[in-house]
């Protein structure tokens, strides 16, 4: 490494007495490429990797300048990024082990050693995507759904024991011990390395990207890393670094603090409401200003997990005191910390920063309200006292043209009540801030009957008991996700409006399905010293597991009678999580309105049972008395929950829940695992299978051309998600993933979800673009996988479809709006697309992991130009398209022609750029793929 770096920047650098190597930074100021001071923390950090990681080839002196050149009007520059680590999950990291153990196989096929398959930075798996919440609400709801996580995914586990013997330095976090990126902020993030590099001590910062969007939660510590798919990760692993565009870096100006009331997660919702409208895709977020010193660390951590539902590819806070006295809390070494310390003060990389920014935006945090998101996406948010008049909306837009016998007056009344504004995409309205209000004591009007805007159901429950819901009903309430589970402040609030509601004697009503689900172990053991678990479980927030549950989409199946009364009266059913994604159909497919909250608001809304409710001015229920509780009567003071953080945190919870992080229970232990280079393939496995990737797989680059006549397998709309591509959730067996397992002796309830099934292809294929709420266009008002095939004009599936065009050797592309592929870092969502045949999409805007993922399976993925759309343009899916100008060659950002013949001989020819940002991109794309590039590089050089 030494050897390589340019401009003599590798200085000794010693910290009580031991001798290290850095990459000075100073060094380049010194040779006039850059004013540090001036440079974002964020590019400071990414310049270092490129100058350390220089070998003359794949990363050069050139590469170091163009990092340096860094400008607020940033230049047109490719950087290559070196990872220090990759951190996975295992949704994501299953089908990454299948890949590698794929390559691996491949070339052994080759006649290679397997072992050229080797990866070559440090990687860390924590399983937490798995378990499901099939029981809640009791003492032994966590052992029995680990039993039956154990239960459905042994097959899946052993494959990454395979893993961590045939890999060197491939960590696995075995089940049960927390969320992979609370696990990272409490224990895996090192701020600052101290590393061997070929038997030299270096000192570097610690980078990382993750296959998990929400991998840039680790910024809340100073940490630059971020979410990527799984072919990028797995390419990284492999040496390949990232290439990506000099990026922009928005600044966001932090003043004020918290007022009394609001919470961290009411700040993270106005951060991505604001960002969502300054437009931060592809950019760089890192905040600033003297608001910053008000936020703990874990706050910080909670804006930046949030990252992907801003926008941005990372959400920074620069390292400072506060980041050194989080370490020494969660138990670092103390002798790590301060080398942490040493080395970010010699690199400029520590303590309030002021450099120039792209764009700077500013928030005073004392304008900051309780709040919640949804109901399908996390930027709409709805302040708390308008979520009545939403919801009302809300329903009133779904259900309006059935209640004709209704008076307009009524409507107009009943929409009005509960205070201003709200809509169904969110609101803008203005605030100052403040606390939850005192309540009006005026008691509320009766509601009226407004037919099937207020229909309510009884329902008869297991228990032979009866309970009543209607629209807006709140079946699922979930203390879930590394969001907020991370930070002690929102978790000590909640259990302390829980244990208040107790002694007034609330409940949660009988149809809510209740769940407490922790980042980490240390969560229960800070809740049970505080005394506070007790009263959460009193109200049924019993722990369910250690993992995203809820969050992921693993809530589980609702009591047989609530689904069987939502289906047959076509109920608007609600959750409320303290989660980060609430997108259609991911948190349960029979919910329709998803709201993300803080956990107090959580168990409120949980104790309410309905979110069409003013909780500012409504009673949440009565207390044995018969007098009406309401939400101020137990919201806890700041004082209280400061002083529950201070009393019941400790460094000794971390020390002892982290110091057998790798070991597992004895399930773990107990699972038998292959041993060997080569996995063991068995043809009869429906949960581990050999993709077609690289199967037959040719020496010689394939290179581009133009498509021909290719059909249109989907038309869709705006903010089509990659829960819409490739959902996570269950499925049923009338669906072709279903049929395939049923043909192959699965029984409908051994499914388990599509998450749990991605290393296996041919249920992942089947799967793609097969999410209930999934509109496509050339469908009217149907929703699912469903497709018209052509020239037949059949509706069918879209897998079906999809195979009779392969069968007829016809190309596929997709038409799709704005923002297509937001969401999870979900590389199923381009594996699918490309093993359905696409060989394009076309869209008006694209979210930037799912354009990348699309480019490393070697989709092409293309931009309509000058306003258009599949919509402006009078495109409807009958048509064929063929893009040109491919022929000559892919260049960065190509324009290229499309031509749509219609089905009575005209045509539409528009332009489009090949959203292709770098010149590796397209040699991805060229090669049909990133890992087909590795490949290929391995078995020829």
């Amino acid at each position: 490494m030494s050897n390589s770096v340019p401009f003599d920047a590798v200085r000794e650098f010693e910290v009580d007495g031991t001798s290290y190597k850095m990459a000075d930074l100073t060094v380049l100021e010194d040779e006039g490429l850059c004013d540090l001071d001036e440079l974002p923390v964020s590019i400071r950090i990414l310049l270092e990797s490129v100058l350390r990681n220089v070998d003359g080839e794949t990363i050069t002196e050139d590469d170091v300048r163009n990092a340096a050149s860094w400008q607020p009007e940033v230049p047109d520059v490719e950087l290559p990024f070196t990872p220090s680590r990759v951190v996975l999950q295992d949704l994501t990291g299953v089908p990454a082990v299948v890949d590698l153990a794929a390559l691996r196989s491949a070339a052994d096929r080759a006649g290679e050693q397997p072992s050229i398959v080797e990866p070559e930075v440090p990687i860390d798996l924590v399983i937490d995507h798995s378990v499901q919440v099939d029981y809640f609400g009791s003492e032994d709801a966590y052992e029995r759904n680990v039993e039956m996580e154990y239960e459905r995914n042994a097959e899946r586990y052993k494959a990454l024991k395979w893993a961590q013997q045939a890999f060197e330095d491939f960590n696995v976090v075995p089940p049960g011990t927390g969320i992979v990126h609370q696990v990272n902020l409490e224990y895996l993030g090192r701020v600052v390395h101290d590393r061997d590099v070929g038997g030299e001590n270096w000192l570097f910062p610690d980078t990382l990207v993750g296959t998990d969007s929400h991998t840039p939660m680790i910024g809340g510590i100073g940490v630059v890393g971020w979410g990527v798919g799984g072919i990028e990760a797995e390419a990284a692993m492999l040496g390949q670094p990232i290439t990506m565009k000099l990026p922009e870096v928005v600044g966001v100006r932090l003043t004020g603090e918290l007022p009394e009331g609001a919470t961290a997660t009411d700040l993270v919702l106005h951060v991505t409401e604001k960002l969502r409208g300054v437009g931060v895709v592809d950019r760089f977020v890192e905040f600033f200003g003297p608001g910053v010193s008000n936020l703990t660390v874990p706050d910080r951590a909670t804006l930046s997990n949030m990252a992907p539902e801003q926008g941005s590819t990372v959400s920074v806070f620069p390292a400072d005191e506060a980041t050194l006295d989080y370490l020494e809390l969660t138990g670092r070494d103390p002798e790590h910390i301060e080398l942490v310390r040493e080395y970010l003060d010699a690199q400029g990389l520590f303590g309030e920063q002021e450099p120039e920014y792209t764009e700077t935006v500013e928030l005073d945090l004392s304008t900051v309200e309780p709040s919640l998101a949804g109901p399908k996406r996390p930027q709409d948010r709805v302040p708390m006292g308008n979520m009545r008049t939403h919801f009302r909306h809300l329903l009133y837009d779904e259900f309006g043209d059935e209640i004709d016998d209704v008076g307009e007056e009524a409507i107009t009344r009943w929409l009005g009540e509960g205070g201003a504004g709200g809509n169904a995409e969110g609101t803008d309205a203005s605030t100052d801030g403040g606390t939850v209000a005192e309540p009006e004591t005026a008691e509320a009007p009766e509601e009226p009957d407004l037919g099937e805007l207020t229909k309510r159901v009884s329902v008869e429950m297991d228990d032979g008991s009866e309970v009543e819901i209607g629209h807006g009903s709140v079946v699922v309430s979930a203390i879930t996700s590394c969001t907020n589970t991370s930070n002690p402040s929102v978790m000590l609030a909640a259990g302390l409006l829980a244990k208040n509601a107790v002694d007034r004697g609330l409940d949660v009503p009988d149809y809510v399905k209740t769940s407490l689900a922790p980042g980490s172990r240390v969560v229960t053991e800070y809740l049970d010293a505080s005394g506070l678990l007790p009263y959460l479980e009193d109200l049924g927030y019993n722990v369910v597991g250690y993992g995203c549950t809820t969050c992921i989409g693993n809530a589980g199946p609702l009591p047989d009678p609530i689904e069987t009364a939502i289906d047959e009266h076509g109920l608007w059913t609600t959750s409320v999580l303290s989660g980060n994604r609430n997108f259609e159909a991911r948190i349960h497919p029979k919910i329709r309105a998803n709201y993300l909250a803080s956990p107090p608001l959580v168990v409120a809304y949980g104790l309410a049972g309905r979110m069409d409710i003013d909780l500012e001015r409504e009673p949440l229920g009565t207390d044995d008395d018969g007098e009406p509780v309401y939400l101020a009567d137990l919201w806890p003071s700041s004082d209280e929950i400061h002083a529950a953080v201070h009393d019941s945190v400790d460094t000794s919870m971390f020390e002892d829940k982290y110091a057998s992080v790798y070991e597992g229970d004895e399930r773990w232990k107990g699972l038998e695992a292959p041993s060997g280079d080569v996995y063991e393939w068995d043809e009869e496995s429906t949960y581990i299978r050999e993709p077609p990737f690289f199967t037959n797989f040719p020496l010689e680059e394939p290179g581009v051309a133009d498509i021909e006549n290719a059909r249109c397998l989907m038309l869709l709309g705006d903010t089509v998600t990659t829960d819409h591509i490739s959902p996570a959730g269950p499925f049923g067996p009338d669906l072709p993933a279903g049929q395939w397992l049923l043909d192959h002796g699965v029984e409908p309830h051994e499914f388990n979800t599509y998450g749990s099934r991605r290393g296996n292809h041919e249920v992942m294929m089947r799967g793609t673009f097969a999410n209930v709420r999934i509109e496509n266009e050339m469908l009217d008002g149907v929703e699912g996988g469903y497709t018209i095939h052509r020239p037949t004009g059949e509706e069918t599936t879209v897998f079906e479809a999809s195979e009779r065009y392969r069968e007829d050797g016809t190309p596929l592309v997709v038409a799709a709006g704005t923002e297509f592929g937001t969401g999870s870092s979900r590389d199923w969502a381009a594996k699918g697309t490309d093993l359905l045949g696409v060989k394009a999409t076309i869209a008006e805007s694209y979210e930037r992991i799912y354009r990348d993922n699309l480019v490393g399976m070697g989709v092409l993925p293309l931009q309509f130009q000058n306003g258009d759309s599949w919509e402006s343009l009078g495109l409807d899916g009958s048509e064929t398209f063929s893009v040109h100008g491919l022929d000559e060659g892919l260049d960065v950002k190509d324009e290229l022609t499309v031509v749509a013949e219609r089905e009575d001989g005209s045509t539409i020819e528009f332009p489009v750029t090949a959203q292709v940002g770098t010149p590796a991109a397209v040699r991805y794309v060229e090669n049909g793929g990133i890992l087909h590039l590795v490949l290929r590089r391995l078995l020829t050089e």
